[in-house]
């Protein structure tokens, strides 16, 4: 072990000393009890996490800046319910999974709007915003169609930026091995109820295994208007990524490489005319994909350019009877691509776009379709007690333009200061993407004719949150049907053709959330600010119509998944925490693995500027998040930030 390995080893093993960026100031923060005034996802109808018919997991800013990270994927790590498959550091090339479910079955929110890719959900986690800009991020498992559409199956991850409630501003550097490095650097300007924010970001690195070096760039900026009865709120996105795919799209090639372009802009608002409220909402997102399977051949390159455009309109208004909610939403799905869809005529042909298009090639491909829905919803509050039923009617055009029904109801009751006792069923459906559609290459033939995947879900929770302690268990059982995976046929001709088709699967788990506030029980443990265990476990039953010999995703899911972490200050302004994490993994070649990361801060007093040292996988263990793509070894990075 060198002398970084030996440095960060030994601090790791000190006596209650672990690594965070809480302070004395920050107590009020770690306990999640303090979002009892905040709305948060659960119902289309805005309720506060007292009131929330779901358990819905919060991880807040205090817990954003004391982990031990680099991007927000990497954040998502250490949420109980979610997998984060990577394949490099700082967020790239990362997949993102609730429940065994897959990468497309999982919906991504930023600031409640939807950013999930129809293409492929290998891209919905391009996210146009860095850690110096999230306020909290709110993770909601188990089917949630009635309340935020189609592609809401196993799920769902909503990203809340900062809303800075006086002028500001902070820059912030970071450097680290592999040549990494990078600098974000956000604004924040209010005028009496308008307020503005912007940021901008920069990094990159030559990677730590062979053929993963990446650079990015990001933009985003958010405007939001507020009086006693109003709400409207502008924000718009841009993200670019060029990276070194490694073997990610197969074993085959060593060179591949990709880019990813993203655009999006979003206004939402709300209004209240006494008890009635009307919410709208448009927005529209584009990404442009360029893939080549040898970087710089022609030879297997793809480009792609997906858009969607999405209007929303929720109306709802509180009676004797409770709160009463209708709604409806229209989306638009597009590809053009060189590989993806129908081949259009040729005048329809037209050069590609974004910022690697050329000139030389033409999307000559192209399919579309159209989602529409309708939502009913009522919510009850009877003291302690909240019942919130509703459906989801929906009619796409890619299906046979039949209205189906999607139902589902939550409850939840308190009957104790600090307990919530919940139980949800829930049915969602999910549209096939256009690569699990279309895709055909070496080794792998998309199905046309694809189904929609359809699930029914039970779930029974409870949580507990005192000021000592905060504790949340789920237990669940889902029947999914007509479900999507790439899988090898034991008849298959070849023996080694991937193609896309539709099995059943019962899945089963449970979810435990575990954090333990020692400072609030004795004045003589004020240093050790909290203790943590989370852990999941997952089993899953799969039946298919003939015999499989391989597959790619459902045969891989995450069985057991284990993350403690202990957060501690060491004297005022200087803290620590420490995370460990086991990961379990059904599936060929998937062996289990252990990692330590860790971080160390100090903030000065007046709290204008923090400096802070962080590493990844401490122990420099050798691992594998997919079977044969080699993960980072021990990665160090040092950064500061200065606030005005």
């Amino acid at each position: 072990m060198d002398i970084r390995g030996f440095v960060f080893a030994a601090v790791s093993a000190m006596p209650l000393v672990a690594f965070s960026g809480l302070s004395s100031d920050d107590s009020d923060d770690i306990v999640q009890v303090g979002l009892n005034e905040i709305d948060i996802m659960s119902s289309r109808i805005p309720l506060i996490e007292a009131e929330s018919p779901r358990l819905v997991t919060v991880m807040t800013q205090a817990d954003i800046e004391s982990a031990a990270i680099h991007s927000v994927n990497d954040l998502l790590e250490y949420s109980v319910g979610v997998d984060v498959r990577q394949r490099g550091e700082m967020g790239v090339q990362t997949d993102l999974s609730v429940r065994g479910g897959t990468f497309d079955q999982v919906t991504l929110l930023l600031n409640g709007v939807n950013i999930s890719s129809p293409h492929t959900g290998h891209l919905s986690a391009d996210f146009p915003v860095s850690i110096q800009d999230i306020e909290r991020i709110e993770v909601l498992t188990g089917p949630s169609a009635r309340v935020f559409g189609t592609s809401a199956f196993t799920g769902v991850v909503n990203i809340v930026t900062k809303k800075e409630p006086v002028p500001g501003g902070s820059v912030h550097l970071y450097g680290g091995e592999y040549v990494t490095g990078g600098a974000d650097l956000r604004a924040s300007v209010k005028s009496g109820p308008l307020s503005h924010y912007i940021s901008a970001g920069t990094g990159l690195s030559s990677g730590a295994v062979p053929n993963s070096d990446f650079s990015n760039s990001r933009g985003f900026y958010n405007a939001e208007y507020r009086d006693k009865n109003s709400r409207v709120s502008f924000q718009l996105g841009y993200s670019y990524k060029r990276f070194g795919a490694n073997t990610f799209y197969g074993s085959a090639s060593t060179d591949q490489w990709e880019s990813n372009e993203r655009l999006m802009a979003a206004v939402t608002s709300d209004f209240a005319f006494g008890r009635l409220h009307f919410s709208p909402s448009v927005s529209w997102n584009r990404w442009f994909d360029h893939y080549q399977w040898h970087k710089g051949s022609p030879v297997g390159e793809n480009y792609h350019q997906v858009d969607t455009w999405s209007a929303t309109l929720n109306s709802w208004f509180e009676s004797c009877l409770g709160k009463t909610l209708f709604g409806v939403e229209m989306r638009t799905d597009c590809i053009y691509s060189t590989r993806l869809g129908h081949l259009m005529d040729e005048s329809e042909w037209f050069s590609t776009r974004g910022i690697d298009g050329t000139d030389t090639v033409q999307y000559r491909f192209g399919a579309d379709r159209t989602n529409v829905a309708a939502f009913l919803e009522h919510d009850v509050l009877l003291g302690n007690l909240t019942v919130s039923a509703g459906v989801l009617a929906n009619f796409n055009t890619a299906l046979d333009h039949r209205w189906r029904l999607y139902p589902g109801i939550d409850i939840s009751y308190r009957p104790a200061a600090g307990l919530s006792l919940f139980a949800s069923w829930n049915m969602a459906l999910r549209m096939p993407t256009f690569t699990d559609l279309y895709y055909s290459g070496v080794n792998i033939q998309g199905t046309e004719n694809l189904l929609p995947e359809k699930t029914a879900d039970l779930s029974l929770g409870m949580r507990f949150a005192r000021p000592w302690i905060h504790a949340e268990l789920q237990a669940f059982s889902s029947r999914r049907t007509d479900m999507l995976d790439w899988v090898i046929y034991e008849d298959e001709p070849d023996g080694k053709t991937f193609r896309s088709g539709n099995f059943s699967m019962d899945c089963r788990g449970v979810e435990l959330d575990l954090s333990i506030f020692p400072y609030e029980l004795a004045d003589n443990l004020g240093f050790i600010r909290r203790l943590s265990a989370r852990y999941a476990h997952i089993g899953q039953e799969l039946r298919h119509d003939k015999p499989v010999r391989s597959s790619k995703y459902a045969m891989e899911y995450l069985r057991n998944k284990l993350v403690l972490q202990a957060d501690f200050r060491i004297v005022r302004g200087l803290s620590a925490t420490v995370s460990w994490r086991w990961q379990d993994r059904v599936g060929q070649d998937n062996a289990p693995y252990t990692l330590l990361d860790g971080r160390i801060s100090w903030s000065s007093p007046m709290k204008n500027y923090t400096v802070y040292c962080s590493c990844s996988n401490i122990l420099d263990r050798e691992y594998k998040d997919y079977s044969f793509i080699e993960q980072p070894g021990r990665w160090m990075t040092m950064g500061v930030t200065v606030s005005w």
